[in-house]
């Protein structure tokens, strides 16, 4: 397998997607998941005015830097709610723009609602998805759906355990349809992993690498949480699992769960040199996860 992280890892640091890139490659990573957060927020790069003209240089910069766009993340958003319809043009755009970018899969969040059933869940995320996939069949992509972190409110319902996920990508049955295994959130269910990815078997493409303490999503790195990565690396390799393996690992030093205190913001946000510190890190316990396991490729 060959270490992948997301673009996303430095935008809470107030770092654009190329200063991003840079930082992610500096520490290590080839293969780049590009995140449409920052472009969502902004307006800006390949949701922008002149997404082809963003494309190209962001193309060429993989070519003088030697890395490769391997996955995607769209925007996040709620796409069964009313009112969602620019967000649902901007998950399009991203699918068509990702594609510009020779990447193979797209992670699209499903839609929730509160007050909705499962089974209503299921029938407006099949119309949502299959309204998405019209665009990737233009684009020759791959959309995939992902695992949620465990649902706490009793009045809603969403796609948050791998019975589930199978469950959904077969009720949509569609070739372009698959699943993205977030393994954080894996992690705040029973089942373990070996045995949520022997369920979801051939449907998982791609992966979140992420850790926690199965309490909430704090997308910290494994072995800082109570991940058991052993469990996750016996599974990929029972399922045959030859995709890229995806850090989104990126709430080491996120400030958003942080307790407010208005008189004094020094440390409100810590230095981008020490996210940089982290990534290097994150680096190296990827691969050295991969080594044990003799699959890591450069």
């Amino acid at each position: 397998m060959k270490l992948a992280t997301t673009t996303g890892d430095f935008f809470h640091f107030g770092l654009n997607v190329e200063e991003s890139i840079d930082a992610v490659t500096e520490a290590g990573f080839k293969y780049i998941d590009y995140s449409f957060t920052y472009d969502f927020r902004t307006k800006t790069g390949l949701l922008g005015e002149n997404p082809k003209a963003f494309a190209e240089k962001l193309l060429k910069m993989a070519d003088a830097s030697g890395f490769k766009f391997v996955q995607s993340h769209s925007p996040l958003g709620r796409p069964l709610a009313e009112g969602s319809e620019d967000f649902i043009e901007a998950t399009k755009q991203s699918i068509e723009t990702a594609s510009w970018l020779g990447i193979p899969n797209i992670v699209v969040h499903s839609g929730y609602l509160k007050g909705l059933s499962k089974k209503e869940t299921f029938k407006r995320n099949k119309k949502f998805y299959e309204e998405l996939l019209k665009t990737a069949e233009k684009c020759n992509i791959n959309i995939l759906t992902e695992n949620f972190d465990k649902m706490t409110d009793n009045g809603c319902y969403w796609v948050d355990c791998a019975e589930d996920l199978k469950e959904l990508v077969e009720y949509i049955n569609h070739p372009l349809l698959k699943a993205c295994w977030d393994i954080g959130h894996g992690n705040m269910q029973e089942l373990p992993q070996h045995k949520a990815l022997a369920l979801l078997g051939s449907h998982v493409a791609a992966l979140h690498i992420q850790g926690n303490f199965g309490l909430s999503d704090d997308h910290v790195m494994p072995f800082t949480g109570t991940v058991n990565m052993d469990s996750v690396m016996n599974g990929l390799l029972d399922i045959g699992f030859n995709g890229y393996f995806t850090f989104e690992a990126d709430g080491m030093l996120n400030t958003w769960r942080r307790r407010k205190y208005e008189k004094d913001t020094r440390l409100a946000i810590y230095p981008v040199e020490f996210a940089k510190r982290f990534e290097n890190i994150k680096y190296d316990m990827g691969k050295y996860v991969l080594e044990q396991y003799n699959c890591f490729e450069e």
